[in-house]
């Protein structure tokens, strides 16, 4: 894989400028953390280099000085709301937040459910926190927010929220999705930190767009393809370009707020701090694209496989139309075909000639492999062990698993779980095959040694794949698309 990204600079400069803005404030930063702490896959395809956790061991480096607040919205909670990549709730994500933080050797210092209105799931919950040990706090609604400004920066405002106690400079306020009020608590700790009087200051890191790229370079339009379902859209920063004759980018909805917020920060402090939304953050990786012809490449890829990812999702009826839309006008833009990733040709081209499900992985040669459905093996496992083959140097007319191997787990999954007799390997089950095989095989033991090295190669299948199937190729770090198409016309599919 082509290197864009240096990461280890990427440490360096970040860290380095969080450290400066906690200066700034006198000593006391509340940082709102947008994105994703962990498994960033995004910014990891976009600027290969940048490894999934960087921003989490980047924050590692100020561990000393950092606290983690967890913010999470009470009424997510009692709706159960769920997150979409990894399919679990908000309230199940949150503690898998805290553990993550703490195995990091991270101080989570206390929880805050936001927007609390005492709804009774949030109630349970928050009795639940407390028994685990964790400290938590509550913030309410305040009518007119966020436009009633008199009443937002008063006691019957933030004023009715609890203060959160923290004991160190940086203060980290994350939470499991969006809509969870980050921004909210830390400007309702900045009032609060103010009556005490406690200089506290406010920044945000937000990795996307990349305030120092141009507005219409592919890595901030792969962030346009990446929230189409937000209705997220970069813009010129109209304040930045006001204040200092910069062309910087941000998007709108913290150019929509900008005002709002210079005028609660203008109540609290007396004066403004920023005189821009791209002023309050403090996002360096734009400064450590090493290769800037190599992000753009990996990002124009990324485009095309969010608008695989939007047609899916329409056609599992997640989602309509208009994340689509979004992503052809952005393709439209910039010259962007789906010609431009060839497994989708290499997959489809099979399928067509078989009649039956295909994939096709492009290897870090160029090679393009396939595979296609048989009497036992899906076509995404035929494609595996393919791939697997190459990279290990073993022939192709070699078997690596045993019918006497299959043909048992075949009969487990028919005769005594259930599964119908068209029913065919799922990938974790050959892998767990392929690995029973290596104790005795060494081709077998050859091929499993391999599966570090399909991480970040490219694969298409010519159906939509089953959640098993899809899950582990993201497990093995492959960049998965799909046709938008099942393989039969059942309505209901696993």
């Amino acid at each position: 894989m082509q290197i864009g990204f240096d990461n280890n600079k990427y440490f360096k400069t970040q860290s380095e400028h969080i450290r400066e803005r906690i200066s700034q404030f006198g000593g006391k930063l509340y940082l709102e953390f947008g994105g994703k702490l962990f498994d960033d896959y995004h910014a990891s395809r976009v600027l290969p280099g940048f490894e999934p956790d960087s921003k989490i061991t980047m924050l590692c480096e100020l561990k000393d000085q950092a606290e983690i607040v967890v913010a999470i919205n009470a009424a997510d909670i009692e709706k159960n709301k769920v997150r979409g990549d990894l399919g679990i709730t908000y309230d199940e994500d949150l503690l898998r937040l805290v553990d993550a933080f703490t195995s990091h050797g991270l101080y989570v210092g206390s929880i805050v459910l936001t927007r609390f209105a005492n709804q009774p799931s949030a109630i349970v919950y928050e009795k639940k926190l407390q028994s685990l040990g964790l400290k938590v706090y509550r913030h309410y609604p305040i009518p007119g927010y966020p436009v009633d400004i008199p009443l937002i920066v008063s006691e019957d405002g933030y004023g009715r929220n609890d203060y959160i106690e923290t004991s160190r400079p940086l203060v980290v306020v994350t939470a499991p999705g969006p809509g969870s009020g980050k921004m909210a608590t830390c400007l309702s700790q900045l009032y609060h930190e103010n009556r005490r009087g406690i200089k506290a200051g406010y920044a945000k890191f937000e990795t996307f767009p990349v305030w120092n790229l141009p507005l219409n370079h592919p890595v901030n339009l792969a962030y346009e393809a990446a929230t189409a379902d937000l209705d997220d859209i970069n813009m010129i920063d109209p304040f930045h370009l006001e204040a200092y004759k910069e062309t910087c980018v941000n998007y709108n909805r913290d150019v929509e707020v900008f005002p709002l917020l210079n005028a609660i920060f203008e109540k609290i402090y007396g004066t403004s701090p920023y005189k821009s939304p791209t002023d309050m953050g403090v996002n360096m990786v734009g400064l450590c694209i090493s290769d800037d012809e190599v992000c753009k490449k990996a990002a124009r890829q990324e485009i095309i496989r969010r608008y695989y990812d939007a047609l899916c999702e329409h056609r599992k009826g997640n989602a309509d139309e208009e994340p689509i839309r979004r992503i052809e006008l952005l393709m439209k833009k910039s010259g962007i075909d789906v010609s431009e990733r060839p497994v989708v040709m290499a997959a489809n081209l099979n399928a067509e000639k078989t009649g039956a499900p295909a994939a096709a992985m492009e290897m870090a040669d160029g090679t393009i492999l396939t595979g296609r459905t048989s009497e036992l093996l899906g076509a995404s496992s035929a494609l595996l062990l393919n791939a697997l083959k190459k990279l290990a140097g073993i022939q192709d007319s070699i078997k690596l698993i045993s019918p006497q191997i299959i043909n048992p787990i075949m009969e487990m999954k028919i005769d005594h779980l259930g599964s119908d007799n068209t029913s065919l390997l799922h990938l974790n089950e050959l892998l767990i095959a392929l690995a029973i095989a290596g104790v005795t095989d060494p081709c077998a033991k050859a091929a499993i040694d391999q599966l570090e090295h399909l991480k970040g190669l490219e694969v298409h299948s010519s159906v939509i794949l089953s959640q098993i199937d899809s899950g582990v190729f993201k497990k093995l770090g492959v960049n998965l698309t799909c046709e938008p198409h099942y393989e039969s016309n059942k309505l209901y599919h696993k």
